[in-house]
């Protein structure tokens, strides 16, 4: 316990054993910074691999809008590329260009003819076998697939109108399938012309209105009909046709998919070719698209031309590119030791910022990679996962030093990428603290994506762009911040596993007193239950007046006696009235049960696999007192023997926090008051003042970071919340007289209607 929260000085130098016990620590602690010093040039080389170091000329952070402060011009010829999206347009317009490729098939008109004549030549067979030759005709109808018309068997079943009609489909077949007959209007379809290929007189691209379509084929092939036969010929040939209609023009999709193909890779990507000398942009000139487009294109071919060069120049650009990266995560590292040491000594918390560093620059890699926008880069997704574990401080600063990390890679020299890092960031490290309940996480992805959208509003401004890309930026902003904040939250579970860090949210989970291990405690140690409820508003309490973790308390106190379920019957709070197990034990016996509520308390813990913030609470609430009732008995017992104490005393650790600290001393308290008579508010504050003096006497609270005003304010509030729960309540009168009528709940109500 201190005595104003500020760490002792150290003396330095003159104690021998001190120095020695330096010494001894010194490999220790080389290897422990040796160990962090190594992931950190590991995460260093990493991000160095995603992002290879290029020859950076100073025209590289020109960016849209900003005025260029001296001529810029071409020391040699270099080639400008189109834009991903200006070359996919105009690929994708070249095969558009491209007619469809359909190939003759001049099998369609054999196929038509034969199955035609097979129907004729039945009708012959069926006339020369005599009988009702209408019926014959229906019966040749309906074996060939043909729902008949009595008009159209009566054509069919007559020798002179048959002929007729044969041979008229028969020319009618001959004249068109060669023409090319396609099954539908390729003029409905937006297509213009069309490739034939195999027709008479070679390939050739047609008009799409000069092919025949199945409609207009069996409507051309009626009008050669002679006109007398009527419309039941008409119709028995036009039933025919579309029974064996083949189309003599089919699609080929691969032939049409491959001219397409070559069309798209005609197209040059290649937007302008720049000469030496020729200026890319003039002094005092503001950057448009153009200018842009060409400082990025100089810049590429200057690296291109640097690495090529020699091995020495590309070895003192990647020594650069390591050394840039370890110092701005250094700065990190530096930031946990000095702030957080409990962090920077775990090993394991480390490594999870490291990856997360390391996720989100490949992340940036793949997105320059891409050629997408730099809105799209996950800044939010690292400094929400650390803002849920650690805190939002840490999180601010993981989202600045990765805002300087990737805007110092080449691929984002400029503003846009640290502006929208340190932007977004910081609104998922101050946002954090507004989503305490899931129903409240759209707040959280609310700011976020309103962030995004910010910085792109304000890069645009500042950039004098158009709003339609001020817009687009802003849009792919947004996306990129709900993406990034739901894929944070649906991994926060797991990575709290891995870096064993208890979040509010699972500390939420745990206070839920249906929990199996919370039940059973309520069902079969319902006094112990009791009390740590009533432990638990106490904690709760005297944890918020001082600044500490109340949820985390509350918790705590739910659990911290769960090993009384061993043996319940040996507490009193869960013995009937009059009945001690206790009496048929000797003191070191009873002593023992007592003290095991600890260990086995953290073997159920174990078991029902609680955070190892919470396991504290079960080993430390006791710290290492005596149990001193039955330490005295044994010295009654035995005068002249000897009693060992530590036979009666808990194995501890003392409290090592604040929260335990408060509920060793709400423990004892609740327990107290029980047996306190007549607990007015005063005896209580007496209570609390002499159980509170005696904790800090033995050395209880050493261990911990009470400080004395933190104890001042715990006592004050654990007096407070114990006198509302025994405050005095109203004295009921005597029951009236019989036959008053006056139930005596309601005239005391009446009397006093403030009582509670």
């Amino acid at each position: 316990m201190r005595s104003n929260g500020e760490r002792p000085a150290s003396p330095r130098g003159a104690d021998p054993a001190l120095r020695e016990e330096t010494g001894s620590r010194l490999p220790s602690r080389l290897l422990r910074h040796g160990a962090r010093f190594l992931l950190l040039v590991a995460a260093a080389v990493a991000v160095y691999l995603l992002f290879p170091p290029e020859r950076v000329s100073e025209t590289a952070v020109l960016e849209r809008g900003m005025v260029a402060p001296a001529d810029v011009v071409a020391g040699f010829a270099f080639a400008v590329p189109k834009s991903p999206t200006d070359l996919g347009r105009e690929r994708e317009e070249a095969a558009r260009g491209v007619p469809p490729v359909y190939d003759y098939r001049p099998a369609a008109m054999d196929s038509a003819l034969a199955g035609i004549r097979s129907v004729f030549a039945a009708m012959e067979v069926a006339a020369a076998a005599g009988g009702d030759p209408v019926a014959a005709a229906r019966a040749v109808l309906e074996r060939t697939g043909v729902a008949p018309t009595g008009a159209g068997a009566g054509v069919l079943a007559d020798p002179a109108a048959r002929a007729r009609v044969l041979s008229a489909t028969e020319e009618a077949v001959r004249a068109l399938l060669p023409r090319g007959v396609v099954p539908g209007s390729l003029r409905r379809e937006g297509i213009s012309t069309v490739r034939v290929r195999g027709a008479v007189g070679g390939d050739r691209i047609v008009p799409s209105d000069s092919l025949v379509t199945a409609d207009q084929f069996y409507r051309l092939a009626a009008e050669r009909l002679p006109a007398d036969l009527g419309p039941e010929a008409a119709e028995l040939q036009r039933l025919l046709l579309i029974r064996f209609f083949r189309p003599s023009l089919a699609y080929n999709p691969a032939q049409t998919d491959a001219e397409r193909a070559r069309a798209r890779a005609a197209v040059d990507s290649v937007a302008a070719h720049v000469l030496p000398g020729e200026k890319i942009v003039g002094a005092r000139e503001q950057v448009g698209e153009r200018e842009e487009a060409r400082l990025r294109a100089y810049q590429a071919a200057l690296s291109a031309r640097g690495a090529g060069r020699n091995g020495q120049d590309t070895f003192t650009r990647a020594l650069g590119a390591v050394l840039f990266n370890a110092s701005v995560l250094a700065i990190l590292g530096a930031l946990l030791w000095r702030t957080r040491r409990a962090l920077y000594e775990d090993f394991r918390s480390l490594l999870l910022i490291a990856v997360l560093l390391v996720v989100v620059a490949g992340a940036a890699a793949l997105i320059a990679g891409l050629s997408l926008p730099a809105e799209l880069i996950p800044f939010t997704f690292a400094a929400l996962v650390v803002s849920l574990l650690w805190g939002g401080r840490l999180g601010l600063a993981v989202a600045l030093v990765l805002a300087i990390l990737v805007g110092g890679q080449t691929p984002f020299l400029g503003v846009t990428a640290p502006f929208t890092g340190a932007i977004t960031g910081a609104a998922a490290a101050f946002s954090v603290r507004t989503a305490q309940r899931r129903s409240q996480t759209w707040l959280l992805v609310v700011a976020i994506a309103g962030a995004y959208a910010f910085s792109a509003l304000v890069i645009g401004l500042l950039r004098s762009r158009e709003w339609v890309d001020v817009l687009q930026a802003m849009g792919w902003g947004v996306a990129g911040g709900v993406l990034s904040s739901v894929v944070a939250i649906g991994f926060l579970p797991l990575l709290e596993s891995f870096a064993r860090v208890t979040t509010a949210a699972m500390l939420l989970e745990l206070s839920d007193t249906n929990r199996p291990l919370l039940r059973r405690l309520q069902r079969e140690a319902n006094g112990t239950f009791h009390h740590t409820i009533n432990v638990a508003n106490l904690a709760e309490a005297a944890c918020h007046a001082i600044g500490a973790n109340s949820l985390l308390a509350r918790v705590g106190a739910y659990y911290h006696d769960i090993g009384k379920l061993g043996k319940p019957q040996y507490f009193i709070e869960n013995q009937p009235r009059g009945r001690n197990p206790h009496d048929k034990l000797k003191p070191s016996m009873s002593a023992a049960i007592v003290r095991s509520h600890v260990a086995e308390g953290l073997r159920l813990a174990d078991e029902h696999r609680l955070p190892a913030v919470v396991r504290s609470f079960i080993a430390e609430h006791h710290g290492t007192q005596t149990i001193s009732f039955f330490y005295e008995q044994a010295r009654r017992a035995d005068p002249e023997g000897t009693v060992n104490p530590q036979d009666f005393t808990y194995l501890g650790p003392k409290p090592r926090s604040r929260e335990t600290a408060v509920l060793m001393l709400a423990d004892s308290v609740e327990s107290a008051a029980h047996v306190l008579p007549d607990p007015t508010p005063d005896r209580l504050r007496d209570m609390v003042e002499r159980i509170v003096s005696a904790k800090v006497a033995s050395g209880q609270l050493d261990d911990s970071p009470l400080t004395l005003r933190d104890l001042q304010v715990v006592k004050a509030q654990l007096a407070r919340v114990l006198a509302g729960m025994y405050h005095h309540r109203i004295d009921y009168p005597p029951a009236p007289p019989a036959g008053t009528g006056v139930p005596v709940q309601e005239r005391a109500m009446a009397e006093a209607p403030t009582a509670s």
